[in-house]
């Protein structure tokens, strides 16, 4: 009884908890000895945790009981929209991203979307101050299975997902799906 009262519980069991469970005059401190003895070198051992016993892997097989997993985070609202803005407009510089979002961009959030992968450095704008752009990556075209950039929804797919505002901005210009396409003489804009 004391065995199977150990192989179910995920905690550890005192022995005033397992005099509780078994039936009167029954020995639980003792049986805990047998039963240590008894799967002593084997694949499972009874282990005392401070007051309570319980049955715990070998540790010389712990590495079995290992589980890779992947800790999912949810990105914040600003890594999302700088994420978008650098996927829709790359190559973007932090000052563009700025401009578009209307407000600082963090330096963590950058730093997040760097860390897991999905944007990376790009070449440096010709311009004064030489900004360094941002671009998407392999993982990030991987992740939302993509084969390029150049995939991502345009405006017509994102309405009828009802993602955007199917009417247009006050005083705003009417905007192409063609926005994205590179526009002839960009590429003097950057340094090899």
């Amino acid at each position: 009884m004391v065995e199977a009262i150990l192989f179910a519980s995920a905690d550890p069991v005192t022995v005033g908890e397992l005099e509780a469970r078994m039936p009167h005059g029954a020995d639980p401190a003792e049986a805990l000895v047998h039963l240590r003895k008894r799967y002593e070198g084997r694949g499972v051992r009874v282990v005392k945790v401070g007051d309570a016993w319980a049955m715990r892997t070998a540790p010389d097989l712990g590495f079995l009981m290992q589980k890779e997993t992947t800790e999912t985070r949810k990105l914040s609202r600003a890594a999302i929209e700088t994420l978008a803005i650098i996927a829709y407009h790359q190559p973007a510089t932090r000052a563009e991203i700025e401009e578009i979002r209307g407000v600082a961009v963090s330096r963590g959030t950058v730093d997040q979307l760097l860390e897991l992968e999905w944007i990376r450095f790009g070449r440096r704008r010709m311009t004064p101050g030489r900004p360094v752009t941002y671009v998407v990556t392999q993982s990030f075209l991987d992740h939302f299975g993509l084969e390029s950039a150049r995939d991502l929804p345009g405006l017509k797919e994102l309405r009828a997902a009802g993602l955007l505002d199917s009417r247009a901005l006050p005083g705003a210009a009417t905007v192409s799906d063609d926005e994205g396409e590179d526009q002839a003489g960009q590429s003097e804009l950057f340094e090899d």
